[in-house]
């Protein structure tokens, strides 16, 4: 009896997630000069929306306007999905990201990870994937049940707790004196089993997939891009496993080879930064379906915030080498997702991404298909999120003018509603 009461509980709490801040209004007709349809590029001209409650009723250049409804008028805008950033640290801030998992509380950085979900939610970004809280544990399930419960506003968010990483590697707290024993920002594993007994308890405190520092750190040496491996293809294809298992998946930090072909064998959901790959990797990625992540706005920060000039010459060195290869990378024809690293830059403003893709080589259309459509499916949303239709949760966004001429419109979005609610306007 008492195991029956807890399942009812939690459905009932599960029910109660999915509830907005403030009650929605019954009906919504949302009115712009252009709506653009993401699978297609079409821009309807005019375009409206009906939202109904938290969901989308009808789309097209005119929809029933029942006496009812509420009517906003945005005017010389561009409706569209609300943006999915597939790559944040909601736990981290500008500054040295060492200290800040050193001498800063878990309790004050989940107060900060609130404000950085805002401040995300407030500049269009109304789903996130984040990507490990560095030494903050499952502090961000925490983040993101209260965002569902209407607690505090933010993003849908899919959460990873801790990274998952091997003794002295990418995050171990290896430029510390030893004798004081710092603790890693991730959670070690070494072995198979040890990747599994992790995994295992990252799910039971609420994690929704598994990230796994794979290569670190990074050398460019003769023009070359030289990052050691940390596991195995047969250690991440078991994680892999363990993963579906647990009805979730893996995405892996991956600068280069021969770690990116070892996560695209093992059949990741996502490989991140992805700034080398090979013929043979790249193949596997279209085969498996694989999305890179670029992440160049960390990239470009790093370069333009460099501590020395010796240091931002390395920087800007691995950015002019990364975007060699993301031209590759696109003549290649894999499939990307958008992620920006937001969080050691500031947070809100890492719509700087898309337009950072288009400037090296990709389409705007292909940039927000990459965004919406396949951020959708690598967030385990498709179907609900990431297109304007009927059915769909109404996540929408307006921004000025018309972003296929100008993909930098994304950085001043003027109206933001989350499941019929509008938070922004």
């Amino acid at each position: 009896m008492a195991s029956g009461c807890v399942v009812a509980l939690a459905l009932a709490c599960r029910s109660r997630a999915q509830q907005p801040t403030i009650p929605a209004a019954t009906l919504i007709v949302l009115h712009a000069t252009r709506l653009l349809q993401v699978a297609t590029g079409t821009l309807l001209q005019p375009g409206e929306i009906l939202v109904e409650g938290d969901h989308i009723r009808m789309v097209g250049a005119s929809v029933d306007h029942p006496p009812t409804a509420r009517i906003i008028d945005l005017g010389d805008a561009t409706l569209l999905p609300g943006l999915i950033d597939a790559h944040v640290h909601l736990f981290l801030h500008p500054g040295a990201e060492d200290l800040q998992t050193v001498e800063e509380s878990v309790p004050w950085r989940t107060i900060l990870a609130e404000q950085a979900a805002r401040a995300d939610l407030l500049a269009g970004f109304t789903a996130e994937r984040d990507m490990g809280t560095e030494g903050a544990g499952s502090a961000d399930s925490a983040v993101r049940d209260a965002i569902d419960q209407g607690l505090i506003p933010g993003p849908r968010l899919r959460v990873s707790g801790n990274a998952i990483d091997i003794l002295g590697g990418h995050e171990d707290a290896i430029h510390f004196n030893p004798a004081q024993h710092i603790l890693s920002n991730a959670d070690y594993a070494n072995s198979i089993e040890q990747l599994i007994a992790v995994m295992r308890a990252q799910h039971k405190e609420g994690s929704d997939f598994a990230k796994i520092y794979e290569t670190g750190p990074d050398r460019l040496i003769d023009g070359e891009l030289h990052t050691p491996y940390q596991y195995t293809e047969v250690q991440l294809a078991a994680a892999v496993e363990e993963a579906h298992r647990l009805g979730t998946g893996v995405a892996v930090h991956a600068m280069g080879e021969p770690g990116t072909l070892y996560a695209a064998q093992a059949g990741v959901a996502s490989i991140d930064h992805a700034t080398q790959l090979s013929d043979e990797t790249m193949r596997l990625m279209r085969q498996k379906h694989i999305p890179a992540v670029p992440t160049f706005a960390i990239f470009e920060y790093f370069a333009e915030h460099a501590p020395s000039p010796a240091a931002a010459a390395r920087e800007r060195a691995l950015l002019d080498y990364k975007i060699r290869e993301f031209k590759r990378q696109i003549a290649a024809g894999i499939p990307f997702a958008v992620g920006s690293d937001v969080g050691p830059f500031p947070h809100g403003t890492q719509a700087r991404e898309l337009e950072l893709m288009v400037r090296y080589g990709m389409k705007p259309l292909a940039v927000l298909q990459a965004d919406l459509i396949q951020g959708a499916k690598l967030l385990g949303w498709e179907g609900q999120i990431g297109q304007l239709k009927p059915g769909y949760l109404a996540d929408v966004i307006a921004v000025p003018g018309n972003l296929l001429e100008d993909i930098s419109a994304l950085e001043r979005v003027s109206f933001v509603m989350k499941g019929g609610v509008v938070v922004h306007q």
